[in-house]
């Protein structure tokens, strides 16, 4: 089953979620698909070129004994990539999906935004569970499928590469969550709608 939520007029906020130095010089090096961080950071130039909101999340563990994500270390700043980039809206968030505990539904909602565009890492924690809040209180998900992404996970009870889990958690997403498309068919919508949108004004 693949969902579609168009409507006439599409407003979009475009997600950048936990760009932090963590998934590069950290103990958390993400590497897969290779690329992402050029995705995301078209995708960012983009939505500021079309008055799309940017919005820029951050993650800060709140474990005292965490060796990551450790608010105001190295790790923890966004990636300096990420952090020259002007954005609308900087939001600091602790657990997986970034509207727990923060104000990121009260400024969609304010700002009459009907679809969130999912960008940044890790493609089956933050971005998935972020996808699936989103999802869960009625707005439309655009997951982009090449400016995400992830690393190797072993543990206890299994291990999977990097492109197992990535693969995987796409087609969940487009399954039953979100629109998944590359950053470029990502444009191409952006691009269409807005066409679409100065048809509708004209009329």
């Amino acid at each position: 089953m693949t969902l579609s939520h168009k409507s006439k007029t599409v407003k979009r906020a475009l997600l950048v979620i936990d760009v932090q130095n963590e998934y590069f010089t950290g103990q958390l090096p993400v590497y897969y698909p290779s690329g992402s961080l050029d995705n995301i950071l078209v995708a960012i130039d983009v939505a500021i070129s079309r008055e799309i909101p940017v919005i820029v999340i951050q993650h800060t563990q709140l474990d005292e004994n965490t060796e990551i994500f450790c608010k105001d270390s190295p790790q923890w700043q966004l990636h300096p990539k990420i952090a020259d980039k002007p954005y609308t809206l900087l939001i600091e968030k602790n657990f997986p999906g970034s509207f727990t505990g923060t104000d990121l539904e009260a400024w969609l909602r304010k700002h009459d935004i009907d679809t969130v565009v999912i960008s940044g890492y890790m493609t089956q924690v933050c971005c998935d569970t972020t996808a699936r809040q989103a999802s869960h209180l009625g707005l439309s998900v655009e997951f982009l499928s090449d400016a995400t992404g992830t690393l190797d996970f072993e543990t206890k009870v299994a291990s999977a590469s990097a492109e197992e889990i990535h693969r995987s958690t796409l087609v969940v997403q487009q399954s039953f969550i979100s629109q998944v498309m590359t950053t470029s068919e990502w444009i191409q919508e952006v691009e269409k709608d807005l066409k679409s949108d100065s048809k509708i004004a004209a009329v």
